[in-house]
């Protein structure tokens, strides 16, 4: 087990055991031999175990393996044999049980310098468990990790890449799965809880969203696992991609706690990006119960409304222009009705808001969760519910528009149409009772009126009379009667 161990291994062993940890790799695992002849400590023993787990997590250790740890001293090679000859590796095959490291061939070393060579070749080796952390589904409510967070690292030069994972369901899991089914009269069965699969990149710098991996192949216990489409390219010969989002693989799932699940992975490797595979057992959501749940965390008092209505209509002294009211739709953007659940984020800045009921039902389809009003990220964990316009949809439903005046107060506003048929009948009996209008500018409008027989007056033009010359001036233009009114 030992010497299977790397260089940053075998330094975590020895300063855990209170040896020097400089040194050359040949040199620190003759110290850690060294350690086991001397006869270590249970304590060491379990570091030892400790990190062969984390070298390879998906190995089961062997009886053959845990007596290593008590082998006699004359079976292990010596220092000198180390510097001068030969290091035993301990290979690591999914497939294959593990081989007592007496039994396998010497691999000669290749040098100091060659050794060099040969790390800077390799591909860096990455934590197979990261610290990732994905970012939490308001539709879908955890309930168990079925495979952590484990690292899809290349593992050679090759463009295509393979990884297997294994996981197994417990009798209390597979009982929440089957007791879940939900059959509707001419839809397909489907379960509420689910086997949940998810990739995103390995960034441990904070939550992480879906991401899918290039040219992503996922098999479920041997069958084919259907993913997102592939989006049209927005650029002319760019690579399409899928809209990364979980993948519900329940139906490929043996639910049965005595058969283990395996997946096979495949994908196109990244120079310098990798990514994280995890597996949770949820429970999916709708938006009634999201709904539910925004009403459940309660109503934001209206004065916070009224503190923004006015800090927005406080006058700026820099600028010349100041406002002093501001109008507010009661309609929602979405679906074009009264707004029935007023909400917005906390993060946006207007005051318009939009129905919570149809943006929950939006993003139960399609989830965006970007806010139709200012168009930036309105995430459900920042969503609530307006108090103030809650206050005004009940004692107001005659008007779908208001506005807010400085201290906070609001008035309806009258819809359009009435407003555009006063204006049309006052200007109607204007024209009645003026023959003309004489703008402040001075300026006036030439035109020809209704005459008392009823008939209008209008300017005629003989086209049959000849022109003799061009140098023929026209005939005067016959002009309109000007009302008694003159100029000043």
């Amino acid at each position: 087990m030992v010497m299977s161990f790397r260089v940053s291994e075998l330094q975590v062993l020895l300063g855990f055991a209170g040896r020097n940890k400089s040194g050359r790799k040949h040199e620190l695992l003759a110290k850690a031999l060294q350690l086991l002849k001397s006869g270590c400590s249970p304590a060491v023993q379990m570091k030892i175990k400790e990190l062969y787990r984390r070298r390879f997590p998906r190995k089961i250790l062997t009886p053959s393996d845990l007596s290593m740890l008590h082998i006699q001293a004359g079976q292990l090679p010596s220092a000198t044999a180390l510097t001068q000859g030969t290091v035993c590796h301990l290979p690591y095959d999914h497939s294959s049980a593990a081989m007592p490291a007496a039994l396998l061939p010497p691999v000669p070393v290749l040098g100091p310098k060659h050794e060099t060579d040969v790390q800077h070749l390799s591909p860096p080796i990455h934590p197979v468990h990261p610290d990732v952390k994905m970012k939490r589904l308001p539709f879908y409510d955890v309930y168990d990790e079925l495979i952590k967070p484990t690292t899809l690292a290349s593992t050679n030069s090759q463009r295509f890449e393979e990884a297997h994972f294994t996981f197994a369901l417990t009798p209390q899991q597979v009982q929440q799965i089957l007791t879940s089914r939900d059959i509707l009269p001419g839809a397909k069965c489907d379960y509420t809880i689910q086997v949940q699969l998810r990739f995103c990149l390995c960034e441990t710098s904070c939550p992480q969203e879906d991401y899918f991996p290039p040219n992503l192949f996922v098999k479920v216990n041997g069958k084919l696992c259907p993913l997102p489409g592939y989006l049209p390219p927005t650029k002319n010969g760019a690579e399409p991609k899928r809209p990364s989002r979980p993948v519900n693989i329940t139906p490929l799932a043996r639910l049965s706690a005595t058969v283990p699940n395996t997946i096979v992975v495949n994908w196109s490797s990244e120079f310098g990006r990798n990514y994280s595979l995890s597996v949770y057992l949820v429970k999916q959501l709708t938006s009634v119960t999201l709904l539910q749940k925004l009403r459940a965390k309660g109503i934001r008092n209206p004065d916070h409304s009224r503190a923004l209505i006015k800090e927005k209509l406080t006058a700026d002294p820099d600028s010349e222009i100041a406002t002093t009211s501001l109008r507010v739709s009661l309609m929602c953007p979405l679906g074009k009705m009264r707004l029935i659940v007023p909400c917005r984020a906390i993060t946006c800045t207007h005051l318009q808001c939009f129905d919570a009921a149809l943006y929950l039902q939006m993003n139960e389809k399609k989830p965006t969760w970007t806010c139709p009003v200012c168009d930036k990220k309105a995430p459900y964990d920042n969503l609530i519910i307006d108090g103030l316009f809650m206050e005004i949809l009940n004692s107001c439903t005659d008007c779908d528009e208001i506005q807010f005046m400085e201290d906070g107060s609001w008035c309806p506003m009258k819809p359009k149409k009435e407003n555009q048929e006063v204006c049309q009948t006052s200007a109607f009996s204007g024209i009645e009772g003026m023959g003309a209008m004489v703008t402040d500018s001075f300026f006036f409008l030439t035109s020809c009126f209704l005459q008392s027989d009823g008939k209008k007056k209008v300017e005629v033009i003989d086209l049959t009379l000849d022109s003799s010359s061009d140098e023929e001036e026209p005939p005067a233009k016959k002009q309109c009667p000007v009302s008694s009114m003159a100029l000043p």
